[in-house]
């Protein structure tokens, strides 16, 4: 039996921190809790990607933060944190330090490391970061990966678990490599004939650094998908699957349905 196939299926739902007050948001991200959610995901950006541009809009750690403290069961991170924005040792310090907020009354922490290189120049050009290429980005991110690590090996309190590490991407040649070597967790949005070509090239890379990607967890976004076609890349070995929501009225339909089809994956 492979590591995929022991994995149940799980969702998780991401609410854009955009067009809604925080307290529209943190109310949903307790519907979402009671609703049976795997994971809560926010993402890493400063400006609504939707909607009106400059529309509400919040800041993803500090939310996070207070969403871990809010929750009890469901884990919860970034699709995905922005690795440039921030010096990777705080990255570390501060994703240690969620997970112990999220440990209240367990002592396990529910934080994931969802991270990658970003890309929404906005962002940069008005928070004064440089944007780069796309390439400085990637190897940027590649730089930071193992500074990240030593920096959680030495922080006291230490994080409660390994926090697991999602990276967001679906480069061939960097993206990829980067996955192979620091991932728990692999999200891309790839159709199914994509998909299938890329987890052999991340098969690749896992051969070249050592690593058997088979423990790799593979998440895929359901945004214009039908049931059908997550079944075929179920098949492929996905098994976390995300779904988006958005402000102002957080629609909760999709995910109740999407919510009952995992569950009666997981019960076959």
């Amino acid at each position: 039996m492979t590591e995929a196939t022991k994995r149940p299926v799980r969702i998780g739902v991401q609410i854009a921190p955009q067009h809604a007050l925080y307290e529209k948001i943190r109310d949903t991200a307790g519907e979402l809790e009671e609703l049976g959610a795997d994971i809560l995901f926010n993402w890493d950006h400063f400006y609504p990607l939707s909607g009106p541009p400059d529309g509400e809009h919040y800041e993803s750690w500090t939310m996070l933060a207070a969403l871990a403290e809010q929750t009890s069961r469901v884990e919860l991170g970034a699709l995905v944190n922005c690795n440039s924005y921030r010096n990777a040792n705080l990255q570390a310090d501060m994703a240690r330090t969620i997970d112990h907020i999220s440990a209240k009354g367990t002592g396990t922490g529910r934080f994931i490391f969802g991270t990658g290189s970003g890309w929404f120049e906005r962002d940069y050009d008005e928070y004064g970061y440089e944007f780069g290429t796309v390439g400085q980005r990637l190897d940027a991110l590649a730089a930071n990966m193992p500074i990240i690590e030593a920096r959680l090996a030495k922080l006291n309190p230490p994080p409660t678990r390994h926090i697991p590490v999602l990276i967001g991407g679906g480069g061939e040649k960097k993206t990829l490599r980067i996955v192979a070597q620091h991932a728990d967790i692999w999200h891309s949005f790839s159709d199914t004939q994509t998909l299938e070509r890329k987890l052999g090239i991340l098969a690749e890379h896992g051969k070249d650094v050592g690593r058997d990607t088979g423990e790799i967890e593979i998440s895929t976004e359901l945004r214009d998908r039908t049931v059908r076609d997550a079944e075929e890349v179920l098949a492929l070995g996905t098994t976390l699957f995300t779904i988006g929501i958005t402000g102002p009225d957080y629609d909760l339909a999709p995910v109740r349905d999407w919510l009952a089809w995992r569950d009666a994956k997981n019960a076959g």
